[in-house]
């Protein structure tokens, strides 16, 4: 079963929940350190969808679709498909494939990059973005048509799943240089070679994406390209290395983070570095796009750049967080913070990223760096309240490591501590989990991590839930209830969990599973209400489609609960509404017993208060023996 939640409704709208990429929900009023146990909290739905979900799950909440309103999950997968799942109930509302395999458009083939790193096939890989004020969700597809090779920006409609704007737009883009690939002194963007792993950045109407490579197969580049989030007209075209090679942005997964001021900001990965135009293991800051280029505004490589990329220890596994602004008056109030294969955690000045400083031991020109802090870093930390939290580990030495918690700005310092405050009891392998923080603002803090150890095709993901406060507090893991009630399939590399309204969402190999609160199985649940019932029955040989309770009085922000019924044996969702225009959620499906009685339950939280109010239920179809409970 589910329980209803009364609760102010959040998005997730990007990878890591935010443009900082703080990866933080701070309104949860559900989930707490209390109840986030194995008793109280566990497994709700799996939902099997047709390809591995390596891209983060995003979350709209009351979206009317089809005559009802959801709470809705998207969900990109490597086949190619975006599905729109009530977040709920698990329902598909609806489902939009981007491959047509009779017309010989199908997902690109690892043989086809010589390369095995994503499981089966390759199709949609960077977490999408969602604006909310549109309507509308950009996803970057890749597709093998007649043999060719296509990437196309998609710009889907949230309610319908119907391309807009004229979309999709075939990706090209080209700019001067001799590198590696160029011919005549042109380098051309590859759609066979490059690959999309960085999640997707909107920003101030631009669309901002990235590219690497698979596998480090030559030639390739780190690409960034903005698109008009209106038009889909291209904006923007910057490459990292135009007269050398390599320099891929993927950042385990990690977004493309941006500031208030529209500058974007990203790490690259191993690759030619001379500090003019090659930007190899290096952060970059890009100024917003125009006349198809970006403005190169800053950037910081370390002193030991050429270590880093002789020795595969890339800068860019790891994705930069924009802390959040100190005081005025503060030494550095902007400041940034990120760590990659090395394992050494860089507190870097926004507005003056340090640069390179050549022929040094270390890079004493910015903020701050802690050697050693981690075994290596890939994707992105969390930060929550005066705490940033590293996943860890080294995959080339197969080491493992501890989840780290760090203290930021203690007494006003405007540093990180350079110890940890805090780890877990359990060290994780590769790949190094990247941490989400849900809570409700300053308190109830719960850091939640997948563990994808066992990734591509074995078993299984954990999820992990631990005390925000005090990692060495597990609360929860989906091993601990008994007979494998929460146990998990097998998952991918560089996940993030989502957690939103109540639950946590985990992406997996070909299938989404819903965590949530449980209701006790000898009945009642965790919301107590002194009910009144207000009803009406229409019993009669004549059949009708909607029909409205007697009226009662609704206190404003109190919760109501309605059900719809009939006697068909065929299950049928009627929508429902009341006097006072709340917004209803259906909660769980609806049900037909054999002898009939169709049965759909409803709800309307923080309601809007009416004197006088009343609900109706409507059938598409006129039914017989309809009725109507309100519960006040």
């Amino acid at each position: 079963m589910f329980e209803p939640a009364v609760h102010a409704q959040v998005n997730v709208t990007t990878q890591h929940n935010d443009n900082s990429r703080t990866g933080a929900n701070t309104q949860e009023t559900i989930l707490t350190p209390a109840n986030a146990n194995s008793t109280q909290f566990g497994k709700l739905f799996s939902v099997a969808v047709d390809g591995s979900v390596y891209a983060q799950p995003l979350y709209l909440s009351g979206v009317t679709i089809n005559g009802g309103t959801h709470n809705v999950l998207y969900v990109a997968t490597e086949h190619d498909s975006v599905y729109a799942l009530d977040a709920d109930t698990s329902a598909i509302l609806w489902h939009v494939s981007f491959i047509n395999p009779a017309n010989l458009v199908t997902t690109v083939s690892p043989a086809d990059v010589n390369c095995t790193d994503i499981s089966g096939e390759i199709g949609i890989t960077a977490t999408p973005v969602i604006d909310t004020t549109t309507h509308t969700i950009y996803v970057l597809a890749r597709t093998k048509e007649n043999g060719s090779f296509f990437q196309r920006l998609h710009a889907i409609d949230t309610v319908t799943g119907a391309e807009k704007f004229g979309g999709p737009v075939v990706i090209h883009a080209s700019v001067a240089g001799t590198g590696a690939g160029s011919n005549g002194g042109t380098l051309l963007w590859d759609p066979q070679l490059e690959n999309p792993r960085a999640g997707l950045l909107l920003q101030n109407g631009h669309v901002i994406m990235g590219w690497s490579s698979l596998c480090d197969v030559d030639p390739y580049h780190g690409w960034v390209m903005s698109y008009n989030a209106g038009t889909l007209a291209q904006e923007g075209v910057f490459n990292d290395t135009p007269n050398g090679g390599e320099g891929g942005i993927w950042m385990a997964g990690a977004g493309f983070a941006g500031d208030s001021n529209g500058n974007t900001f990203f790490a690259t990965g191993n690759g030619t570095f001379n500090g003019t135009d090659e930007f190899g293991d290096s952060i970059v800051k890009l100024g917003a796009p125009g006349s198809n280029s970006f403005p190169l505004l800053d950037y910081f490589t370390p002193y030991n750049q050429a270590t880093l990329a002789s020795s595969d220890l890339d800068l860019g596994s790891g994705g930069p967080l924009l802390l959040p602004d100190l005081p005025s008056g503060s030494a550095h109030p902007h400041l940034l913070a990120l760590a990659g294969k090395q394992g050494m955690i860089y507190l870097i000045n926004r507005d003056s990223l340090g640069r390179y400083c050549n022929g040094c031991s270390g890079d004493t020109q910015i903020v701050q760096e802690i050697p050693g802090a981690l075994a290596g870093q890939m994707g992105a930390p969390a930060y929550w309240n005066g705490h940033l939290y590293f996943g860890s580990e080294r995959e080339t030495t197969n080491t493992a490591d501890h989840v780290k918690a760090f203290s930021f700005n203690a007494g006003g310092s405007g540093l990180i501590s350079t110890a940890p405050t805090s780890q877990t009891p359990e060290t994780f392998l590769f790949p190094a989990v990247s941490p989400s923080v849900s809570a409700n603002g300053t308190s109830n803090g719960i850091l939640w991590l997948l563990d994808n150890a066992q990734f591509g095709g074995a078993c299984c993901q954990v999820l992990h839930a631990y005390d925000a406060t005090d990692l060495a507090r597990e609360l929860y893991n989906t091993n601990q209830a008994a007979n494998g009630r929460d146990a998990l399939g097998s998952g991918v590399k560089f996940t993030v969990p989502t957690v939103a309204n109540g639950k946590v969402y985990v992406a997996g190999l070909g299938a989404i599973t819903a965590y949530g609160l449980l209701i006790p199985s000898g009945g009642g649940g965790t919301i107590s209400l002194a009910t009144k019932a207000f009803g009406a029955y229409h019993n009669s040989s004549a059949t009708a489609s909607s029909i409205t309770s007697s009226a009662f009085a609704l206190p404003p922000g109190d919760l109501i609960v309605a059900y719809c019924g009939n006697t068909s044996i065929t299950a049928s969702t009627p929508t429902i509404s009341d006097t006072a225009g709340n917004v209803f959620h259906q909660v769980g499906v609806t049900v037909a017993a054999s002898g009939g009685d169709s049965l759909s339950m409803f709800y309307a939280a923080n309601a809007k208060g009416n004197s006088n109010d009343a609900a109706t239920c409507t059938w598409s179809s006129a039914q017989n023996n309809l009725a109507v409970m309100a519960l006040v």
